[in-house]
């Protein structure tokens, strides 16, 4: 009794070399199937263009932060070099005015002739330290009275001047850079109440003698 094959009923497989006919159709893929269509494309372009507007906003306006900061920075550096200048002079200016009565001394010394031996040594070397550290005195005598610099402890009235004079130093004043530590303190001299009066008519009298004399009518 023979067995049947199970199976046998069943299609056999389309072999290799089968033609088209025989072979199941497939179904055929629509057209341009893998590739964008134009819309699309021309959306995304439109899409990356205004992500790169917006970094370089961005960029822009981090760029203008950072300049900015910069600025700041640059300005507080100067602030504080600025300050650390003026807290240096003011400690130096108090430090000399410390100094100035000792100076004084040694002035006084050295009028009186008294600046001698070790002390006269010790005096030099305290005004050299002094004028390094920049301490400058002023005030001479003849020199025109400047209220902004000096201080009239005496007044008086002189025929030889014709605006307010400094005639004696009776206490240097000192500076240091553009600040005045002390001003000078001095005697004044005014001219004499009149005396330009008094000069103007000699001057019109010789200018007259010079030219003849005034017009007879």
């Amino acid at each position: 009794m023979t067995e049947e094959t199970p199976g046998f009923d069943e299609k056999p497989d389309v072999p290799s070399g089968a033609t088209p006919d025989d072979a199941e159709p497939q179904a055929a893929s629509p057209s341009g199937e893998g590739a964008a269509p134009a819309g699309d494309a021309s959306a995304q372009l439109a899409g990356l263009t205004a992500q790169l507007d917006q970094v370089r906003t961005a960029l822009g306006e981090r760029t203008a932060d950072l300049q900015r900061l910069q600025a700041e920075y640059q300005n507080y550096r100067r602030r504080v070099e600025r300050d650390r200048i003026t807290v240096k002079e003011i400690a130096i200016a108090n430090l000399l005015t410390e100094l100035l009565p000792v100076l004084d001394d040694i002035g006084r010394a050295r009028e009186h002739g008294e600046l001698v031996g070790g002390f006269k040594s010790v005096a030099e070397s305290l005004e050299t330290v002094a004028a390094k550290m920049g301490l400058q005195q002023f005030g001479k005598d003849g020199e025109p009275f400047d209220p902004t610099i000096h201080e009239a402890l005496m007044h008086s009235y002189a025929p030889d001047v014709t605006e307010t004079t400094c005639v004696a130093i009776l206490q240097p004043g000192y500076r240091f850079g553009e600040r005045t530590i002390r001003p000078a303190r001095v005697a004044v001299a005014e001219p004499q109440p009149g005396a330009q009066t008094v000069k103007a008519d000699e001057a019109e009298t010789a200018d007259d003698k010079e030219s003849g004399g005034p017009d007879e009518g």
